[in-house]
């Protein structure tokens, strides 16, 4: 068995990775990276290319190794842009180390939680060998921070063509506000994205009632979508909201009634709803709103963001321990934030999302505190021998 040695550390792990500039939708080396070292632990690694007009390639990675009761661990190499390199303190993809932090685009979101995972991995194979009751896969796209159109849901369906399928799903997304060991991911809201114009006739300020004047018909249909709150939330799930984020009309004259008026809106929506009774909400809220007067039209966009939830069971506790154990904390249960790839997993296996601090994502000078790489990968280490217990050749099951 290869020796485990500081060049399989998290941290060294996480400097290699954030050393590759893997900037959607480029690989960047950091697949390949991944790649060399899982192939010389002995998973079979292989990295389809996925394609969609109109979207740009995007190179995936999946490795397996072991047979029997498949421990899934997911996550992305891609990154988004770093923005100004100069306003940075050390360059975004140097991997530099300052104050016990790794400063790096990916250090958070989430090279460094792929690394905390192989490392404990390759610490796991090293102290139980390749047979070790069950088996471990990755699962790793280059698509997460683009479209996701040719990432992980298409990685899924080929390793579902192939026979591939697991048991439970750990995502190493970061999911601590402020301090590692605060709070595990059990499900996601969903997303919903929709346009609604109004539609008037234009003309001249000066003679309105020629005119139809579209705004005071959005503001009203406006008001309508957001006089009553959508719920009040759930056990599990906060309340939904509906949050506005574009109105215009497009008119650069001052003394011309405009013909439309334009709104943009998203939803984050809890189990309570699915696309298709949200949008029926809208239209029943849109249709009193407007009376026999507004004349208007909704576009609602498709969408493959859904809530869902985890439900707390053997698998949670057993990561639940695991971070206590390490950190001393017991972690939140949370449904909070925005979309992650979990909402592909999710129908492949139970999933749950645990990772890093998330402070600096997507941030200049992104950054990880070493120590926290260190506690991260033993915490996994932890759930690895909690899934796959030396005593028993079968691994437990939630």
């Amino acid at each position: 068995m290869r020796p485990v040695t500081d060049a399989h550390s998290p941290l060294a792990l996480a400097q290699g990775l954030i050393r590759c500039p893997s900037v959607t939708p480029q690989e960047g080396g950091a697949l390949a990276y991944l790649a060399g070292i899982l192939a010389q632990a002995g998973f079979s690694v292989e990295r389809p290319v996925f394609s969609e007009p109109g979207t740009p390639d995007v190179e995936n990675l999946y490795a397996r190794i072991g047979e029997g009761p498949c421990l899934l661990l997911a996550g992305h190499t891609d990154v988004v842009p770093p923005g100004d390199a100069s306003a940075w303190r050390h360059a975004p993809f140097a991997g530099a180390v300052e104050g016990g932090e790794l400063y790096g685009r990916g250090a958070v979101d989430m090279k460094g939680g792929i690394a905390c995972m192989l490392a404990a991995v390759l610490a796991f194979l090293d102290r139980r060998g390749p047979d070790f009751g069950g088996a471990i896969a990755f699962l790793v796209t280059g698509d997460e921070e683009g479209p996701a159109v040719n990432g992980t849901v298409k990685l899924l369906d080929w390793a579902r063509a192939r026979g591939e399928r697991f048991s439970h799903c750990l995502l190493g997304e970061p999911t601590n506000p402020d301090t590692l060991g605060e709070m595990i991911k059990i499900g996601r809201r969903g997303s919903l994205t929709a346009s609604l114009t109004v539609h008037g006739v234009q003309g001249h300020v000066a003679y309105p009632h020629r005119a139809e004047n579209p705004i005071p018909g959005l503001l009203r249909l406006a008001q309508g979508l957001l006089a009553e709150p959508l719920d009040g939330g759930t056990a599990h799930f906060d309340a939904s909201n509906l949050e506005f984020t574009t109105m215009d009309v497009g008119n650069p004259s001052t003394n011309v009634i405009p013909a439309e008026a334009r709104a943009t809106f998203n939803i984050r929506f809890n189990d309570l709803w699915t696309p298709e009774t949200l949008a029926a909400e809208l239209e029943r809220r849109l249709a009193a709103a407007a009376g026999n007067t507004v004349r208007y039209s909704l576009d609602v966009r498709p969408t493959n963001s859904v809530a869902f939830l985890t439900a707390p069971d053997a698998f949670v506790e057993r990561v639940a321990d695991a971070i206590e154990a390490e950190t001393g904390r017991r972690p939140a249960l949370s449904t909070t934030g925005g979309t992650s790839d979990a909402r592909f997993i999710k129908d492949a296996c139970p999933v749950i999302e645990f990772g890093l601090v998330g402070r600096t994502m997507h941030q200049v000078d992104e950054r990880v505190a070493v120590a926290d790489l260190d506690r991260l990968a033993a915490i996994v280490g932890r759930v690895l021998d909690a899934y796959f217990p030396a005593d028993d050749a079968t691994p437990r099951q939630a």
